[in-house]
């Protein structure tokens, strides 16, 4: 082989390893806060589990409390591409097949006055139908009262497809807080939280922030930024650690502040 053709190879081989070096640049999104930099591709975001017991489905993942029958949190990321409106037919409830231990039956739900409240929202799945129909699994609802649920509820899972589209990625955390003592219905003992919450992260933006919303289980006219508290009081009430896999001083930034103000929240 001459030195000509050599040389062209190594040309060529340099050339292929620059390309390729762009192309990861090019697909990881790299996020700047302050002095802390992460990278978001393939990083994960998920909470840890109080109950070991995590189940992980095409749309989102959840954490699921055999002794309250339900999941203690539901996260799964929500991009811009998933907010469409395609009239999808609602299926029946039915009990989600991978928690191991059943989860409840939707007869638990039958005249108890409660709704079967979605924590991760069909409205966020409409993308594919099995998406949407995973949302109708037991795991994935509370129950909730109706006022509540077609309410204040709606309003914040409203906002929060709104807040997508704003800023193209959000990763969602929800739940309802379970404590000891709490109402039940149905066979099943399904508990009835007071209170529940709602976590998001942006990271796709310049600027990393997070907001958290704890709401008392009852409708309200209140503006949505009356129930804006810090990730750190959300943790204290469930005892989730909501995103252990952040560097620990942009973790602490985050879940320290009560913020409303970034989000677009003029009070």
């Amino acid at each position: 082989m001459n030195k000509r053709r050599i040389t062209s190879l190594i040309a060529l081989a340099v050339l292929f390893f620059i390309y390729y070096f762009q192309q990861k640049n090019k697909n990881a999104s790299t996020i700047i806060s302050n002095d802390i930099e992460i990278t978001t591709d393939g990083f994960n975001y998920l909470p840890t589990s109080t109950t070991g017991q995590i189940v992980k489905h095409n749309g989102y993942t959840l954490s699921y409390s055999e002794k309250h029958e339900q999941a203690e949190w539901v996260a799964y990321s929500l991009n811009v591409k998933d907010i469409v409106y395609t009239n999808r037919k609602r299926p029946f409830f039915n009990e989600d097949p991978q928690v191991k231990t059943k989860s409840a039956h939707w007869k638990s739900y039958k005249n108890s006055g409660y709704d079967r409240g979605h924590l991760c929202p069909a409205g966020d799945r409409r993308s594919t139908k099995e998406r949407f129909n995973e949302t109708f699994l037991t795991s994935n609802i509370s129950p909730q009262k109706h006022d509540f649920n077609a309410g204040i509820w709606n309003r914040l899972e409203q906002k929060t497809r709104y807040w997508a589209k704003k800023y193209n990625h959000l990763y969602v955390i929800t739940g309802g807080v379970l404590e000891h003592n709490l109402q039940t219905i149905g066979k099943d003992k399904v508990s009835v939280p007071k209170q529940f919450y709602k976590i998001m992260l942006d990271y796709t933006q310049p600027e990393i922030k997070a907001i958290a919303f704890l709401l008392p289980h009852q409708e309200s006219n209140k503006p949505l930024s009356h129930f804006v508290v810090s990730i750190d009081e959300v943790e204290s009430k469930t005892g989730i650690d909501f995103f252990p896999n952040l560097p620990d001083k942009l973790e602490q930034q985050l879940e320290a502040r009560r913020n409303y103000k970034s989000w677009g929240f003029k009070e």
